[in-house]
């Protein structure tokens, strides 16, 4: 089972990558940032249209959102599914609906009886990208839990961010880290 990480460095790295997206998506007028998020959903295009289910999230602060990349999703038919808790559990379940209720961690989810699926694609949040696709995530190991088993069923992983949270630099991974298989900002896909 995945637990917080206690390396050191990861901890640092992410204060520093935190510190850098709240500076930059400070700096964006709404135009602006809306823009760039329409950039990601035309570069993400190609690769929702190939996708049968498409797990995303709901973005909390200064994270990069996925909305109007699944807006385009939706309209080509596609299974849209957010990470969904059960009060007390410490895994999340991909169900297919509409984010309209707070989850145990305050972050919009479906509800608890929304149909549960597997998806073949998962754009997936992050506090900063390294090399050959490590994921630094919030910490808490959420998503590491969860990952390892939608990989091996398939799904391919892609990583939102903005351009500042990629990191040229390797970062420590865990037995537990899931590696992605790309890393998207409104600027660049990048394969690993």
């Amino acid at each position: 089972m995945a637990v917080p990480s206690p390396h050191p460095i990861k901890a640092k790295l992410r204060k520093e990558a935190r510190a850098a997206r709240m500076r930059f998506v400070s700096r964006l007028e709404d135009e602006t940032r809306h823009a760039l998020e329409e950039n990601l959903a035309e570069l993400l295009a190609p690769v929702l249209a190939s996708a049968r289910i498409i797990g995303t999230y709901s973005p909390i602060g200064s994270e990069l959102s996925p909305a109007r990349a699944i807006v385009r999703a939706r309209r080509l038919g596609k299974t849209i599914a957010y990470p969904a808790f059960e009060e007390g559990d410490e895994m999340f379940r991909f169900r297919a609906g509409e984010p309209s209720m707070p989850g145990p961690h305050r972050i919009m989810q479906p509800t608890t009886d929304a149909p549960v699926v597997t998806p073949d694609l998962i754009l997936v949040p992050l506090v900063a990208c390294g090399n050959g696709g490590t994921r630094l995530g919030q910490g808490k190991g959420h998503y590491d839990r969860v990952l390892a088993a939608q990989k091996e069923a398939g799904a391919r992983l892609i990583g939102l961010g903005w351009k500042v949270q990629r990191l040229d630099t390797d970062i420590p991974a865990e037995d537990w880290d899931v590696p992605l298989h790309a890393f998207a900002c409104p600027r660049y896909l990048e394969e690993f």
